[in-house]
């Protein structure tokens, strides 16, 4: 019997929309190099891979909390870090 492809229904769109929001969330406390880019692409497959059209709420701060996470994790990675107090004098 053939196997007919899977459509993306609108409770799995919900389903990554809702995980991709708690990755978003956690990737803010922990692991945000690994979380954030996880949000992003569970928001974006939650909007249907497009930009166009109405959005849903939920998938779209994913992807925006997502890229915060993985911006701010960058930043950090490769920021200058201070041993505080000190300087050059």
């Amino acid at each position: 019997m053939p196997h007919s492809p899977r459509t993306n229904t609108g409770t799995d769109r919900d389903t990554l929309g809702i995980i991709g929001l708690i990755c978003a969330v956690a990737g803010f406390f922990v692991l945000g190099i690994l979380l954030g880019p996880a949000a992003v692409v569970c928001g974006w497959l939650a909007m249907g891979r497009t930009w166009r059209g109405a959005k849903p709420l939920l998938p779209l701060i994913a992807v925006v909390l997502g890229a915060i996470d993985t911006l701010v994790a960058l930043l950090w990675m490769t920021g200058p870090h201070w041993s505080g107090g000190g300087g050059i004098l």
